[in-house]
């Protein structure tokens, strides 16, 4: 099977989402984040014990960004004419076959994936047991 380039470690800054302030006082805010923009928020005026805002030092380093923990980058098909693009980048990006793609053009690209020795995400994907076994 094929294995990636590199594997470098992934590490991610901040773990947990930003929650948007006051969502878990009202039912009527939802909990996706919203930048506050209130002249005497306390959120914004960046008090002490209030949760962090967004900013663009948590974001991940360059080189891991998009990486799966397998070591890929995703590359979504929707027939075998796209796994042509990825012939020269196999040892970087995996095929992920689009969730609109019928069973019968999922058996051809997963066929023509092994012959151009290339990773697919979801192989097994809309496959009857029968068929698998």
């Amino acid at each position: 099977m094929v294995q990636p380039l590199v594997r470098r470690k992934i590490v991610k800054k901040k773990t947990n989402t930003f929650k948007r302030h006051q969502s878990d006082r009202y039912d009527k805010v939802h909990e996706s984040w919203r930048k506050p923009k209130g002249i005497d928020n306390r959120m914004r005026r960046k008090f002490r014990g209030l949760t962090r805002m967004p900013k663009i030092g948590y974001g991940s380093n360059k080189r891991t960004r998009h990486v799966l923990q397998n070591g890929f980058k995703k590359f979504r098909v929707f027939n075998t004419a796209d796994l042509e693009l990825l012939l020269m980048h196999n040892r970087t990006y995996a095929a992920q076959i689009a969730h609109t793609v019928s069973a019968g053009k999922r058996k051809d690209i997963v066929q023509r994936a092994a012959q151009l020795n290339i990773k697919v995400l979801n192989p097994n994907a809309r496959l009857r047991q029968e068929e698998t076994q």
